[in-house]
């Protein structure tokens, strides 16, 4: 969210590769879903006089960011398999931000009042190697500098889906949720990152679907979303809850 004077607060959707392929990539296996953006993106309908490009629900004004980075793979989902194509992320997502985004090098957090990160695989793929090498995983270094930067800056972060565990890496002694630390009624079935979370050395908040996780100490929130087998309109609520929160903490 651009930083101007209230209620014109600037948000930035974070990182990814089909640009809400956040900052991953576009899809299921390779980056975020593009249902993430629907609770923060949503267009309000301005009178002509006030519209203005990048504005959404609640006159917030919204950049889209992605890492500049080669993909760690590329999946046939009509297959389900990888297949040998290379793609960059800020290219892929530059596709669902129509051409309207940035790289991610370029960022300014002094521009912005706060930051979200959709979720989605590509995050565990491309944003950082958690689908390879879990807690030990590295972050890459124009993500950790971002999140480093609003934390500084003391400014809202919000995560959802697998992206949480780039506030667990990046900030030793947060609190985050993915959703449930057990696989309740199979509804769960990533549950054991909630304990790759507190091995971290943060605390894990279990919260359902439809809810998020305020940790007012270091402006993060989170919701699981897609972490959770769940309908979608209870994903949409959950992300959506997470949206207003940073927006109150901004």
């Amino acid at each position: 969210m651009r930083k101007t004077n209230p209620p014109n607060k600037k948000l930035l959707i974070g990182t990814h590769a089909e640009a809400l392929r956040g900052p991953a990539a576009l899809g299921l296996a390779t980056g975020t879903r593009t249902f993430y953006s629907a609770p923060g993106l949503t267009v309000r309908h301005l009178p002509a006089t006030e519209r203005r490009p990048g504005r959404t629900r609640g006159r917030k004004c919204v950049k889209i960011f992605a890492p500049n980075i080669e993909q760690r793979d590329v999946v046939n989902h009509l297959k389900g398999s990888p297949t040998e194509e290379k793609r960059n992320v800020l290219v892929e997502s530059a596709r669902l931000a129509r051409g309207n985004i940035q790289d991610l090098a370029e960022l300014k957090a002094s521009e912005f009042d706060a930051v979200i990160f959709p979720g989605g695989f590509g995050v565990a793929k491309n944003l950082c190697s958690w689908a390879v090498d879990g807690k030990d995983c590295t972050v890459n270094e124009h993500v950790n500098s971002t999140l480093q930067a609003f934390h500084s800056a003391k400014k809202p972060i919000g995560l959802c889906c697998i992206s949480p565990v780039l506030a667990a890496k990046v900030f030793p002694g947060c609190e985050v949720t993915v959703g449930q630390d057990k696989n309740v009624d199979g509804r769960f079935p990533d549950a054991e990152t909630a304990s790759a979370i507190a091995e971290l050395g943060c605390k894990h908040i279990c919260k359902n679907v439809n809810e998020s996780h305020v940790d007012k100490a270091n402006k993060i929130v989170t919701t699981c979303a897609f972490m959770c087998k769940a309908p979608l309109h209870e994903i949409f609520d959950g992300i959506g809850t997470m949206v207003q929160e940073v927006l109150k903490l901004a």
